[in-house]
């Protein structure tokens, strides 16, 4: 697929996508477009693998220095890179499962960071988002 219908497809249809498999350039475009499908670039967690399913596993954002120690980074991309690095790296499904459910459940409860509070939500920073998640865990 061309990567500018590419990108039109994934915002017109993202559930069709799975996987997407790019060159550097067009996958750092498309991540952070289909990033903000999901309302904040600090929801998306991504992976870079080889052959072999070894791979790098980070936010799609990168590190964020510039809001380095102000307690407004979404920790959640992070959180669910851990559980991608489980399930495709370390072959460990349940445990990956059991992340993303306690993600799901904290989301569920209404807590939310600064980039994607809003009305009727509950806004925490970042170590209290984590800690939540850490609670959530069954």
């Amino acid at each position: 697929m061309y990567v500018d219908n590419a990108a039109m497809q994934l915002v017109k249809a993202p559930k069709k996508f799975d996987v997407v498999v790019t060159g550097n350039m067009f996958g750092d475009i498309l991540s952070d477009e289909a990033a903000m499908l999901t309302g904040s670039i600090g929801m998306l967690p991504s992976a870079s693998l080889n052959a072999s399913n070894q791979g790098l596993y980070e936010p799609s954002h990168g590190s964020a220095p510039d809001i380095a120690g102000q307690g407004i980074a979404n920790p959640l991309a992070t959180i669910l890179s851990a559980a991608m690095m489980l399930r495709f790296s370390l072959n460990q499904e349940a445990h990956a499962t059991r992340i993303e459910r306690a993600v799901k459940a904290v989301l569920a409860q209404g807590l939310r960071t600064a980039d994607i509070h809003s009305a009727g939500t509950t806004r925490v920073n970042t170590r209290e988002m984590g800690d939540a998640v850490v609670r959530s865990l069954k």
